[in-house]
């Protein structure tokens, strides 16, 4: 990803747009789980585009119709399979030796865990790394 848009609802897709020229995105990761993220991931998908979710849904019918079927948009994802490769990659996080990119924005100690969720939820961190 080359820009973060932190703005929800028809200001976040109307500025995903303008970034894509009009176009929309060719993929979107939906990692909330929420019917609002999985609306906005269609929203700013291109025709032709793809929609993965990774993120648990917090409802249980996805509201894909007849308009993104005509856009030809692929849906797919499933659960992250991350605690597979906890044990192999995050000490090389935590070490500084892989550098995770511009998703964790904020780091915080274990006591601060809930206030990391709460700077989340707040959209004044886009992502917490939590460290010991």
């Amino acid at each position: 990803a080359t820009d973060i848009v932190a703005a929800r609802g028809d200001e976040g897709i109307e500025r995903v747009r303008e970034l894509t020229g009009g176009d929309g995105t060719h993929t979107v990761l939906e990692c909330v789980g929420t019917r609002q993220a999985i609306e906005t991931a269609f929203a700013v998908v291109r025709d032709g585009g793809v929609v993965s979710r990774v993120g648990a849904p917090q409802y249980e019918e996805v509201p894909m119709g007849f308009p993104e079927f005509m856009r030809n948009v692929t849906l797919t994802g499933g659960v992250a399979p991350a605690r597979a490769y906890i044990e192999e990659l995050l000490p090389e996080v935590l070490a500084g030796a892989i550098e995770p990119g511009r998703v964790f924005d904020r780091t915080v100690s274990l006591e601060r865990v809930p206030a990391g969720y709460r700077a989340m939820a707040d959209r004044t961190a886009l992502k917490v790394l939590i460290q010991p």
